[in-house]
C-alpha cells in the first residue's frame, strides 16, 4: 500500500457574484510510496500548491479523497509536517521554542521536548542559535528553524510549498543540500512543491509534472541519479538531458495558457 494516495482528488472553487466557478485541480490521481521524495512541478497558478494544501488538510477536496497510511485525510494532523514560503515562526518565541512547538502541544515532557528541539537544531545548521529570537536570523536560518519545526514532530510525510522560493540563489542551494542531506539520513516521505525545474530534478526521486490550470497530472518522471548527490551533479549530463526535457514540458503548458 502506498505511504499517500491521492485519489481522484479535484477542487472547484465557488463563483463570485456572477462569476463561473473556477476550476483550480482536474481531478488528480498520485500514489506516492514509503520513503520517497516527490517534487510537484508546473505553471504559476496550475492547484500544485492547491493540491498539497488539500494533502495537508488546510483545504478540503471538491471530489475524492486522501489517505495516508490507509486512513482518510479530513483535515490537519501532526502526521504531516508542513512548511510555508513565508517562515510561519512565532516572533516571541526563541529559535529552540519554535521548534519545540509541535511537541509542547502534544504535551510532550519540557525535558524531552528540549532533548529533541536541541537535535533538530544542530541537524538544520542552528547549533548556537537556539536562545536567539526569529527577528535576529536571516531568511534562511528562519527557513532551517521552520523546517527543524515540522520534522521534530516526527510526520509521516512532510510537506513543503516552494520553501526555498523567497531565498537568494545562494542560500537556496545550499537549503537544498541540506535538506536533501536530511532526507538521505531519515528517509522521510517528501512532497515538494516548486516551480524550479532544477531544484524539482536535484531534490527529487520522482518528478510530477502539472499542466497550466485546471491542473492535472501530465508526467510522472524517475530522476535515477545516485545519492548522495552533491552540487556539482547539476552540470552531468544526464541532469542536464532531463533539464531539457522538463523545461520543454513546463514552456509547452505556459505557452498553450497564453
Amino acid at each position: 500500500m502506498s505511504k499517500l494516495s491521492i485519489e481522484a482528488v479535484g477542487k472547484l472553487f465557488p463563483a463570485r457574484g456572477a462569476a463561473e466557478p473556477t476550476r483550480a485541480l482536474t481531478p488528480t490521481t498520485l500514489a506516492i510510496a514509503d520513503n520517497d521524495f516527490i517534487t510537484i512541478l508546473g505553471p504559476s497558478g496550475c492547484g500544485k500548491s492547491t493540491l498539497l494544501r488539500i494533502v495537508a488538510g488546510l483545504e478540503t477536496a471538491s471530489e475524492g479523497r486522501v489517505l495516508l497510511d490507509g486512513q482518510p485525510v479530513t483535515g490537519p494532523g501532526a502526521d504531516r509536517g508542513m512548511v510555508f514560503q513565508s517562515y510561519t515562526l512565532f516572533p516571541w518565541l526563541t529559535i529552540i521554542e519554535n521548534i519545540a512547538f509541535g511537541l509542547r502541544e502534544r504535551g510532550v515532557s519540557e525535558r524531552e521536548r528540549l532533548e529533541v528541539a536541541r537535535k533538530w537544531a544542530e541537524r538544520v545548521g542552528l547549533k548556537g542559535f537556539e536562545n536567539h529570537y526569529p527577528k535576529q536570523l536571516s531568511g534562511g536560518m528562519q527557513q532551517r528553524t521552520a523546517i527543524a519545526r515540522a520534522l521534530a514532530n516526527d510526520p509521516k510525510i512532510l510537506l513543503l510549498d516552494e520553501p526555498f522560493g523567497a531565498l537568494d540563489n545562494q542560500t537556496r542551494a545550499l537549503m537544498q543540500e541540506m535538506l536533501l542531506g536530511i532526507w538521505e539520513r531519515e528517509q522521510k516521505t517528501v512532497m515538494f512543491v516548486t516551480h524550479d525545474v532544477e531544484e524539482a530534478i536535484f531534490m527529487a526521486s520522482r518528478v510530477v509534472v502539472m499542466s497550466a490550470r485546471p491542473g492535472r497530472i501530465k508526467a510522472d518522471i524517475a530522476v535515477d541519479l545516485p545519492h548522495p548527490r552533491p552540487y556539482t551533479i547539476k552540470t552531468s549530463a544526464a541532469f542536464v538531458a532531463l533539464k531539457e526535457r522538463l523545461v520543454e514540458e513546463i514552456r509547452v503548458e505556459v505557452v498553450g495558457a497564453h
